[in-house]
């Protein structure tokens, strides 16, 4: 059975490693400035970015390396070298978003897949069609496209694979094609250096040119003023409809400057999600509890299952990030020995573990710590908050780098996390 892909951004070395230890199919980042995350794409050096496709690859999964900034005419030379250079590392895609760079890259490199980025903003099978015959093996599909267009493309032209986001950040402009961060700041947004000015709050005035009257317009309160603020893709909960109509080869999460534990917990949900559809097993409430732990900016289903005229819940007014349920306390080293902390930690605090999916956890008690199950999850307790060093430690804080031993060996990367605040450890999982 061919089952559909599960792909996730690798902002750094380490983000990548985490989102395929976590369940990702495939993993997506860049080097330089012709990818659209220059801020993710610093983090990755040439050599860095050949060994993640090294340790991808060791473990039989892929690695698309992300040129789909769009050039000036002044760069066209250093883009040839570059897409060279890329090529020698052997990535199983380039992620483009020109025809122009689309063709280059055919010309330079044939023999590497060419997927078309969402930037290009394909909506229906005309479209479609001009980059197949160009050469793109699979289109990354306008965020703005409905379940029965993808249909339709496939079934003209059923070679092309196509790739959907399903979750991740959303922009308020159409398919990202926004000026306001150059206006503001004089960052492109589509060379890759967008300031997300969207997520401001803004103040309204009016003005009377006749009489140079400005004024300041009141809002609401409750109506709040971050006016182009969008919120956050979640499809957990649709992923069954996506994957029964058959038209998509693979689903994307958006997310290549956000935060480690942010790559595991959407590989670890997404992973369970198709897993369980394809075991015929769904549990929306279980792929949502992770999610939910995920600072966002409120979740919408967006458009892929609705139309966008029948959305009104795609904005959050009156903010610009909440917090998730938990909170992340510890990130455990390579070796599986210590963690690192992230946020207070006291003696005899309850740390729930979150490991890749179908991790071996021993359960233990020493003097170190427990370990123990609850409700089909794994927590640990310290009873002392012994480092590296043999120092022993009332309580550790996010600024300690002292790595503080466990009481037992956990998978490489493994989070601690504790609920945001009491009230959250039961909440809603829906």
């Amino acid at each position: 059975m061919h089952k559909v892909e599960l792909l996730s951004p690798a902002g750094t070395l380490e983000k990548l490693k985490i989102a395929i230890d976590f369940g990702a199919d495939a993993v997506y980042g860049g080097v330089s400035h012709f990818s659209l995350r220059i801020r993710s794409g610093k983090e990755f050096s040439m050599e860095e970015f050949q060994e993640g496709i090294a340790y991808a690859h060791a473990r039989g999964k892929k690695v698309y390396a992300t040129i789909n900034g769009f050039p000036f005419n002044s760069q066209l030379n250093l883009l040839k070298k570059h897409i060279l250079a890329m090529a020698e590392l052997k990535p199983d895609a380039f992620i483009v978003a020109t025809p122009g760079v689309l063709k280059l890259a055919h010309e330079l490199a044939p023999q590497i897949p060419l997927h078309l980025s969402t930037q290009a903003n394909v909506m229906n099978v005309l479209d479609a069609q001009v980059y197949y015959d160009m050469g793109a093996t699979r289109i990354i599909t306008a965020r703005e496209i409905s379940l029965k267009d993808l249909k339709e493309i496939k079934k003209e032209l059923p070679a092309l694979e196509l790739e959907v986001f399903v979750h991740g950040s959303m922009c308020f402009a159409y398919s990202g094609r926004c000026l306001i961060s150059t206006l503001q700041s004089g960052r492109v947004p589509n060379r890759g250096s967008c300031a997300n000015d969207c997520r401001f709050p803004y103040e309204m005035y009016a003005a009377n040119p006749d009489t140079g009257t400005l004024f300041r317009l009141e809002e609401d309160e409750g109506v709040g003023t971050y006016i182009m603020n969008s919120k956050d893709l979640n499809l957990a909960s649709h992923l069954k409809e996506i994957l029964d109509s058959g038209a998509v080869d693979s689903i994307k999460i958006e997310g290549r400057t956000k935060t480690a534990y942010y790559a595991a917990t959407t590989a670890k949900a997404y992973r369970m999600a198709i897993d369980d559809y394809y075991a015929d097993k769904v549990d929306v409430s279980k792929y949502q509890y992770e999610l939910q732990s995920l600072q966002n900016r409120g979740y919408t289903d967006a458009y892929l299952v609705s139309r966008p005229f029948e959305k009104h819940d795609t904005q959050s007014l009156d903010f610009s990030m909440q917090l998730g349920t938990h909170q992340v306390s510890g990130v455990v080293n390579e070796e599986g020995t210590h963690f690192l902390c992230k946020y207070k930690t006291l003696p005899h605090d309850e740390l729930e573990i979150v490991a890749p999916l179908n991790s071996k956890i021993e359960l233990v008690d020493n003097e170190i710590g427990t370990t123990y199950e609850r409700d089909g999850r794994v927590y640990l307790k310290l009873k002392q908050l012994l480092a590296e060093n043999k120092k022993v430690w009332d309580e550790v804080h996010s600024g300690n780098v002292n790595p503080i031993t466990l009481p037992t060996k956990l998978p490489p990367y493994t989070f601690l996390r504790i609920p945001s605040s009491p009230d959250m450890e039961n909440y809603p999982k829906s």
